[in-house]
């Protein structure tokens, strides 16, 4: 199947001037686009001789050969047809709401439940019915009340603030440059799949925010999408209460399996500098506890041993699994773990801080403990150091 492409006429002269022209022009299925001229609407590759003119109003002196020989020539100017961000920015529905509104079957406080649309959430408009927008939105698709939902123009900036514009690498190892440009310093280097916050773009790069900071990456080695939070069906909030259940026993039986052990370990251990663990779960506190005895160990990109060096998931992954439990060795991946806190004033010792190309543990009183990079080691830095992107709780 050819790929479509829209292309717009450039008059030639006054005296081809065709405003208000009655023109039907046909490539293949294609079928007349009036823009301020003629528009016609080609198949990528049509033939000249696949290409039907039929002149619908008499008297403006244009023949089908004329216009024929027109096409043929270097006059056509290829015009974008993929949506800009703002155009499907407008197709969103976004929940402004204390917490959630329902998303029903119909559109009526009658119809049944199916699912919840969390503030700052979206879906995308499908139809309007007498007060009620319908949307699908991940795995649901019902109707929600308008008066608790913007779209349209309304939608567009507060999408650009509540979706997160996320950069995912796609070759091996990539390199953060200081400026847009081949020739810059390169201020680090990034591992296939991360994901990291989109600070800006131009052409043929992207601004990041990463652990040292920010820095510029080739845009022909990632893809871009706006992550945005969609609503959750009344089966998948039952799987997700049942799984996180589930998880929270299995890692406490894990934990306590090994408390005597690692007791004993921490006993003969003296961390460097004394930091004091937030209240919390005891499973939380003790997996913040275990990881402060390493603070001053060094960084190593790709690593995973907590004496000898990790980098920031590794350091992660090696102290839950002294606990029994398994991360995978990715601070994108990171955030998919466990189920999710709503904000630092709920998050507690032993969580998982998601940053930007990074990943943290929280030791409470708004304080992380992580593998920082190869000039500082493994420190302990205030929470809020950076933007945080997830809280993800395991226990």
């Amino acid at each position: 199947m050819h790929r479509v492409k829209k292309v717009a006429a450039c008059v030639l002269a006054a005296s081809l001037a065709f405003l208000g022209t009655g023109l039907v022009a046909k490539a293949e299925g294609g079928s007349v686009l009036q823009s301020g001229g003629v528009g016609l609407l080609l198949n990528n590759g049509s033939k000249i001789e696949n290409i039907t003119v039929t002149v619908v109003e008499e008297g403006t002196g244009l023949t089908e050969k004329s216009i024929l020989e027109w096409i043929k020539t270097d006059n056509l100017v290829p015009v974008s047809q993929e949506p800009t961000e703002e155009d499907l920015f407008r197709k969103l529905v976004i929940a402004q709401v204390t917490n959630y509104v329902n998303v029903r079957s119909l559109p009526s406080e009658e119809g049944e439940i199916i699912g919840k649309l969390y503030n700052n959430s979206v879906g995308t408009f499908l139809s309007e019915e007498n007060g009620w927008y319908q949307i699908n939105s991940g795995d649901v698709t019902g109707y929600v009340k308008a008066e608790y939902c913007v779209t349209g123009e309304d939608a567009v900036e507060i999408a650009k603030h509540v979706g997160k514009r996320i950069a995912t690498v796609t070759t091996q190892t990539l390199f953060i440059r200081q400026e847009p440009t081949t020739e810059s310093a390169k201020l680090g280097m990034l591992p296939e799949a991360e994901e990291l916050l989109v600070l800006e773009e131009i052409e043929g790069w992207v601004k990041v925010d990463f652990e040292e900071g920010t820095g510029w990456v080739s845009a022909d080695y990632v893809s871009l999408h706006s992550e945005f939070v969609q609503a959750e069906s009344r089966e998948e909030e039952e799987k997700r209460l049942a799984k996180e259940e589930e998880e929270r026993r299995k890692a406490r039986a894990a934990a306590a399996a090994q408390a005597a052990q690692n007791a004993q370990s921490a006993s003969n251990t003296t961390p460097i500098q004394d930091y004091t663990v937030g209240d919390g779960g005891e499973m939380g506190s003790a997996v913040a506890e275990y990881a402060l005895q390493f603070v001053g160990n060094p960084y190593v990109y790709g690593g995973t041993s907590l004496t000898e060096g990790a980098d920031c998931s590794g350091f992660v992954m090696s102290v839950y699994a002294n606990f029994g439990v398994s991360l995978p060795h990715s601070s994108a991946s990171d955030r998919t773990q466990g189920y999710g806190v709503d904000g630092l004033e709920n998050a507690q010792p032993g969580d998982l801080i998601c940053y930007s190309g990074h990943v943290a543990l929280y030791i409470g009183n708004g304080q992380i403990v992580h593998a920082s990079n190869s000039k500082t080691g493994i420190i302990v830095s205030s929470a809020n150091y950076r933007s945080i992107l997830a809280i993800r709780r395991i226990f």
